[in-house]
């Protein structure tokens, strides 16, 4: 039996980036099979757009890319062979837009947290440097971490259990969700890591006229969306060797790694693509 084609989405910090250093040095051989065998690896993080060329360029990543927790969806101009429905024409890229406008989200977090009694800071309050200082980018990263279009990363100046659950509660209220991230928490609505995989899924089945086995890999709470619609989901530990609770409960079939970051990563990406046949699929997307 011939290998199964794949394809493959990963979240990035902590997963296919190393959490501290932001490296991805101990995945080279997995992305080097990846590049030999043609399997289309498409991105999914938090990271803006403006992070992610950075990224491609170093990374020599020509696929479609996730942004934002799945607020747009961004494919190069040619890579499909086919009209992308809704796609909006953006730089080099057709746009798929799921999550609302960042300046609806910049003045609802005002709301929510005043309709909480709490305070927050956002990062449009935020400097570049007050960003370097809180996520270890160097000045140039943390202004492209500032470029965004769809959600807003937060922290809470001081905050209660119960007050963070009034905060989401009332976020629910206006249609809005909000996720804790590695670093920061973060509100959006619309954006959805699992719809758009769905999204890109379905374009690469009506471009090939077929199939592939579709990978997930992620490492939180927040990549759980991505990780319930592939065929088979890897969640990596963290740093401290726990693994995310939220996501072993929903999945409890899930593939765990055996290490965090881009070495869990690698030795998780080559095994699966060593495997010669497919065990029995847990979805029946892709």
């Amino acid at each position: 039996m011939l290998p199964a084609r794949h394809l493959i989405f990963t979240d990035l910090d902590g997963t296919l980036l190393d959490h501290h250093t932001y490296s991805w040095s101990a995945a080279e051989g997995a992305l080097r099979e990846i590049e030999r065998r043609r399997v289309p690896l498409v991105l999914v993080t938090s990271k803006t757009r403006a992070e992610l060329e950075v990224l491609r360029r170093k990374l020599g990543h020509v696929h479609p890319f996730i942004t934002e927790n799945g607020g747009g969806i961004f494919i190069p101009h040619g890579y499909f062979n086919l009209h992308i429905e809704g796609a909006q024409r953006m730089g080099r890229y057709h746009c798929v837009t799921l999550g609302r406008p960042y300046t609806e989200i910049v003045a609802a977090l005002a709301e929510i947290a005043a309709e909480a009694g709490t305070s927050v800071v956002g990062f449009h309050q935020m400097s570049a440097r007050e960003i370097a200082q809180n996520t270890g980018l160097d000045l140039r990263q943390a202004a492209l971490a500032r470029q965004r279009d769809f959600d807003e990363p937060f922290f809470f100046a001081g905050a209660s259990e119960q007050t963070v659950q009034t905060f989401v509660q009332a976020a629910r209220r206006r249609g809005m969700e909000v996720m804790r991230g590695g670093r920061f928490w973060h509100l959006l609505a619309g954006s959805d890591k699992g719809r758009a995989a769905r999204y890109l899924i379905a374009l690469y089945r009506r471009a090939e006229h077929g199939r592939r086995r579709t990978v997930g890999l992620g490492d939180g709470a927040n990549d759980l969306a991505l990780l319930a619609v592939v065929n088979q989901a890897v969640l990596l530990p963290q740093p401290d060797g726990s693994f995310a609770p939220e996501v072993l409960s929903r999945l409890p079939h899930v593939i765990r790694g055996t290490a965090a970051g881009p070495a869990g990563w690698n030795e998780a990406v080559l095994r699966i693509l060593s495997a010669r046949s497919a065990t029995t699929d847990r979805k029946a997307y892709g």
